[in-house]
């Protein structure tokens, strides 16, 4: 068994998280058996302070508890530079906790964005239209969440606690790692499943 923790920051990633780890799993490793603690939700404006990275860390590792597995972050870099924002939380991350398989993720722009990439797979579903292409760059996107809402009926908009989950249940992970982001994430996740 595989115990993975992870720090989320929006209300959908904390339904939508463990689906998309027990989904990368059953990929790259279908006979290791991965338990998915309920993420820690922190703020992203929050958990940038001095300290509260390494405090957060340190939650998730007592939470996780001793095992095979590690602890994954998984933000919205929204404008910033999701490698200079990911490697510098790392960095504090491992200072905390040097014990723990630790990786961070920033989806680039929105964790959305990989739909996008992925628009195909998913158009027809939850009321977005049958005929919804993925754009050209879907991590340049800033809001890709209106993006998606364009996509369905005048009187629907895209949510992220009720549409994150139910879409990331469905989405072509194949065709999202095209967002470097995104197969970031799965290289990562890999990474923590090969504790097993």
């Amino acid at each position: 068994m595989v115990a993975i923790a992870s720090i989320v920051e929006g209300k959908g990633e904390v339904s939508a998280v463990p689906i998309l780890l027990r989904r990368i799993a059953s990929q790259v490793s279908p006979n290791v058996f991965v338990k998915s603690l309920p993420p820690i939700r922190v703020q992203r404006n929050r958990i940038m302070k001095e300290g509260e990275v390494e405090k957060t860390v340190d939650l998730a590792a007592r939470k996780r508890g001793p095992g095979h597995g590690g602890i994954l972050t998984l933000l919205d870099a929204d404008d910033d530079c999701p490698k200079q924002l990911a490697d510098e939380m790392l960095r504090r991350a491992r200072t905390a906790r040097a014990d723990q398989r630790i990786r961070v993720v920033l989806a680039k722009r929105e964790y959305e964005a990989w739909f996008l990439a992925a628009a195909r797979s998913i158009a027809g579903y939850r009321e977005i239209d049958k005929s919804t292409t993925p754009p050209a760059e879907p991590e340049s996107i800033r809001g890709a969440k209106e993006w998606l809402g364009r996509c369905m009926p005048a009187n629907r908009t895209y949510s992220p606690t009720r549409d994150q989950p139910a879409l990331t249940e469905i989405f072509d992970m194949d065709a999202a790692r095209s967002a470097p982001s995104f197969d970031k994430l799965w290289r990562d996740v890999k990474y923590l499943l090969a504790a097993a």
